[in-house]
Formats: structure tokens, sequence, C-alpha cells
């Protein structure tokens, strides 16, 4: 059995392992808005006492669940807004999430890039060539806009060709805005019932038009370039 394979079995089989022993064991209990609403001062007051080992934990457990895909991404960030407040919490909640989120587009590539690209490689050669071209611009765009799930984006995007660090710098920049309501909404969780009610159909649509601003000039500036090298 080739190397390759045998290493992507043991990480499937490992992942596997972390996801079935998160539900066995209900830990998704931990991930909700009550448990963070109900135990926030014990949280905080743990934090106080222990302050770099706590975030150092945070970080650790932000980083897994993304990487792994689990639920709870949501809430892990408004428990950063909770406990550290706004100038650290976005700090901490902005890189455990890229560095997750990158993984995961990891694991991704890793584990089934090489079969999907071979499957479907036709199909998929419009999508590789876009990418190349316009990819940050994409990503970007999908960052910012908050009905695109999280994990959906790091997954797809491994399949993809798209190079690791423009994926990190770029999720970096685009997913900043939305950490930072999560961040803010987080320091008045007592006040919030539900995710739902966190992003009003009006901040997504900001964050849309945010997201296609860069890319809709970027293609007037090659329309404007084109038509000038053409005149002269």
């Amino acid at each position: 059995m080739k190397t390759g394979l045998i290493k992507k079995i043991l990480l499937l089989v490992s992942i596997a392992a972390i996801v079935v022993l998160f539900y066995i064991f209900d830990l998704k209990e931990y991930f909700t808005i009550e448990y963070l609403k109900g135990s926030k001062d014990s949280l905080s007051q743990l934090y106080l006492k222990n302050k770099i080992p706590v975030i150092g934990i945070y970080i650790v457990i932000y980083i897994l669940v993304t990487a792994l895909s689990l639920p709870g991404a949501a809430v892990m960030s408004l428990a950063g807004g909770a406990l550290f407040g706004l100038p650290l919490g976005l700090i901490v909640v902005s890189f455990a999430s890229t560095i997750g989120a990158t993984l995961a587009c990891f694991i991704s590539r890793f584990l089934l890039r090489d079969w999907v690209q071979n499957k479907f490689s036709d199909r998929l050669d419009t999508i590789n060539r876009g990418l190349e071209r316009d990819g940050s611009f994409y990503l970007f765009t999908l960052r910012l806009i908050p009905i695109f799930p999280f994990f959906i984006i790091n997954l797809v995007m491994g399949l993809t060709k798209i190079p690791l660090r423009t994926f990190f710098w770029v999720s970096q920049i685009g997913m900043l805005p939305g950490t930072a309501v999560y961040i803010n909404a987080g320091r008045e969780i007592g006040k919030i019932d539900s995710l739902s009610g966190i992003l009003s159909p009006t901040l997504i649509a900001s964050f849309a038009m945010l997201g296609i601003f860069p890319f809709v000039v970027k293609k007037l500036l090659e329309f404007y370039i084109s038509r000038y090298r053409r005149e002269a």
C-alpha cells in the first residue's frame, strides 16, 4: 500500500474517531448560547485568574472545532467577545478561526482533491482557471457574505488549486468584519437568544457590497487598461 494512501487513511480514521467521540459524549451542549450564557460568570472568573492558559486553551479548542468542521464556531466567537472583550477578542478569534479554516482547507485538499480533480477534471478546468485569475477576489467576497456557511467554504476551497497562503491571508481579512460583529455581540451575550439575531439583513447586504466592490473595481481597471491599449 502506498505511503500517501496510508497517511490519508490514518488521518481519516483519526478525524472520524474525534467526531464520533464528540457526539458520543454530547460535547455539542458546551457549544450553545444557553451554555455560554449560564457559564459566563464562572468562565470570566477563570479567565481573570489564569489569563494566558485560558487564552491558549481557547485557541486550541477553536482551531480543532474549525479544522474538523464541528458545530460551534459561531458560539466560540461569541465566547471570545464575552471573555476577552473587543480588542483582544478580535485578535484571538481572528487568528484562531483563520488557522482552523486553513487546516480544514488542507485536510479537504489532502483527502479529496486528487480524486475530485481526476473524476471531474473537465468540469473543474474553468473553475480552476477562474480561481488562478481571480481567486482572491472570489474568496474575499464569499468570506464577507455570511449566508455562505463558513465550513463549506473551507472544504470546497480545499478541492481547488488556490494556494493555502492565499487562502489564509484572504480569509483573515475577509472574515474580520464578521468576526468583529460576533465579538461585539458576545460582549452583550445576555441579550442574545439565537445566532440568527446577530446578523441583520441590512448588515448582510452591507458585507455583500463590501465584498463585491474590489472585484468590480478590478474588472473596471482591466476594462479601461484594455481600452487604452487598443486606442494607443
